[in-house]
């Protein structure tokens, strides 16, 4: 778990000895939910990396997922520039919001969101054991049918370039990713692998 080196400059006196949280997954960047912390919150959510509040209804400390066991297990916690918020960052455990939705923005979402929905969905379709989507008979092809269809639509991508055709592009190199996703997920790996691995090369 990673805590922003300058935690301790965390001005507790702006809202009455407690600090605003935004919380969101550390995979996909949506935003799970907003609460509050005391200082005792902070202190516990940092020894047992699960996010603890302070709530305001019940005057009490509260860990998420106490009751339901959707618990939000803390990835990094990091400070704002005004040394009055903090944005932490979570694997969760199920849906976040009481009413059952993965995030309590119903109506948030971002582009980039639907490829992490994207690569999961296929994890699971490869996962299914009784499923007949396109993904599971691909799986059950096996790895050299997969890699030999990242090879075809690779070579239409090309193809479609020197066309000068946008739309056939679109297509296909909306196949490609598709497609890659699903090699990665034959070798057990997901889209994640490669940001990372794009990271460390653009510090270079």
């Amino acid at each position: 778990m990673f805590v922003d080196k300058n935690i301790d400059k965390l001005n507790w006196k702006k809202i009455n000895n407690m600090v605003p949280v935004i919380v969101q997954h550390y995979l996909s960047g949506e935003i799970l939910m907003h609460g509050y912390m005391n200082q005792i919150a902070l202190s516990n959510t940092i020894e047992k990396k699960l996010l603890t509040f302070f709530s305001r209804t019940k005057k009490r400390l509260w860990t998420k997922g106490e009751l339901s066991k959707n618990f939000l297990h803390v990835i990094s916690i990091i400070l704002d520039c005004d040394e009055d918020a903090l944005l932490v960052q979570v694997k969760p455990v199920g849906n976040t919001c009481h009413l059952d939705r993965g995030s309590c923005f119903k109506n948030h979402s971002f582009s980039y969101l639907f490829l992490y929905q994207l690569d999961n969905l296929i994890e699971s379709r490869k996962n299914d054991s009784l499923g007949f989507s396109y993904t599971k008979k691909l799986y059950s092809s096996g790895i050299a049918r997969i890699a030999q269809k990242v090879g075809e639509e690779a070579i239409e991508t090309v193809i479609a370039a020197l066309e000068n055709n946008s739309i056939n592009l679109i297509n296909e190199i909306s196949d490609l990713i598709f497609h890659i996703l699903v090699l990665l997920r034959e070798r057990n790996l997901s889209f994640n692998n490669i940001i990372k691995n794009l990271k460390n090369r653009m510090k270079h």
